[in-house]
């Protein structure tokens, strides 16, 4: 097995590096004290081509592989977990036009994302999140059109998307499995972006809910045939749970190199608190953990592009073993720095509550757990 690099590959790493470096890393604090999100950065962000590393050259993005993909987002995501999920939403936007889009839609649409429009993924809602099955959004044929109704929720770029592809089932009366995918634009009558949540963390992304009353929708903003959505969203999932991956190793590297830095500084009993046997087994646990997942990470993104086997399977391992990392990671980061961990004069602490959210989004660890068990089985 050959774990190098290439050279496309480090240069995007590079590249990345070096824009979490000198665009994201100096307002991340701020953005997370405010709660807002970053919109010129983002778009910045994407028309630099980091929303669209695995989308063809034909369609204005890289083409490069997953691999490539994790390599990036883990540069972003060490910088700030919240603003390196918003410029992941419109790459996870992209996925089910890039999957099952027409030509005209794929120049449209992944054109204009990787350009710098925002996009958002709109397939959650109230009452269906694990539970696919349960989506209640309806899209029911008028003419030559569809008419829109329903209530989507944690919708990350919710407020701000010039695209939104929305998951809605178009006979209700046969439900789920008549799952069929749309692009809708902005400003569309009857698209209302929602409230916008107040998180935990990842605070500098934007995430709400989107209504949607009596939206029209031609017929040729459809995503593919009608009833192919749940394939859609599944494949979707399996492209970019090792996104999720990669972003959770960034966010447990800088949370590593924080308490590694601090422990060094830091003096106790006479001594830096890095001498200290206690302190190095903590630091040591937590180097083997975040070299593992992202070990791992890379290798499962590597098996989920070749699209062979257990897709499914790989990212959920993926995605699960890095978001656990991450959270464990952090935490034991602000238990090496004590009190100054857990207050906000460092980012141990933002790096802890950001944490969380990569054990859920994308699907719990708990459904990753069944999905990697269905895969053994």
């Amino acid at each position: 097995m050959n774990f190098d690099l290439t050279e496309e590959q480090l240069a995007a790493q590079k590249a990345a590096r070096e824009f979490a470096k000198k665009e994201i890393a100096p307002i991340a604090a701020e953005c997370d004290e405010k709660e807002e999100m970053p919109v010129d950065l983002i778009r910045k962000a994407q028309n630099q081509g980091f929303a669209s590393i695995n989308i063809p050259e034909q369609y204005g993005g890289a083409g490069m592989d997953e691999v490539t993909l994790c390599l990036v987002t883990e540069e972003l995501g060490r910088a700030c977990a919240g603003i390196a999920t918003s410029i992941g939403a419109s790459s996870l936007a992209s996925l089910p036009i890039l999957l099952a889009g027409s030509e005209a839609q794929k120049l449209q649409y992944l054109k204009a994302i990787a350009a710098g429009k925002l996009a958002a993924f709109c397939l959650t809602e109230p009452n269906a999140g694990s539970d696919v099955s349960s989506i209640s959004t309806t899209a029911v044929k008028d003419g030559s059109d569809y008419l829109l109704n329903g209530v989507k929720c944690f919708i990350t770029n919710g407020g701000y998307a010039d695209y939104y592809v929305v998951f809605a089932v178009v006979d209700p009366k046969r439900g789920a499995r008549t799952l069929t995918p749309f692009v809708v634009e902005k400003g569309a009558p009857g698209l209302v972006p929602g409230k916008k949540e107040k998180k935990m963390g990842i605070r500098g992304s934007n995430t709400s809910e989107v209504i949607f009353d009596q939206v029209r929708i031609p017929e040729e903003n459809r995503l593919g045939k009608e009833a192919g959505g749940f394939r859609v969203a599944m494949e979707t999932f399996d492209l970019s749970r090792p996104m999720i991956g990669a972003l959770a190793v960034g966010l447990a590297q800088a949370a590593l190199d924080l308490a590694a830095g601090y422990a060094k500084e830091r003096v106790q009993f006479g001594k830096p608190i890095a001498h200290q046997q206690a302190v190095q087994f903590m630091l040591a646990d937590m180097a083997m953990q975040v070299e593992a997942a992202r070990s791992l990470v890379l290798r499962m993104a590597y098996l989920v592009g070749k699209r062979e086997g257990h897709s499914s399977h790989y990212s959920a391992m993926a995605k699960c073993f890095a978001g656990d990392t991450a959270m464990k990671v952090t935490t034991d980061a602000v238990q090496v720095m004590g009190g100054y961990g857990y207050i906000r004069e460092y980012p141990a602490e933002k790096y802890m509550r950001d944490a969380k959210i990569m054990q859920i989004y994308e699907g719990t660890n708990q459904i990753q757990r069944l999905i990697i068990a269905n895969g053994i089985l």
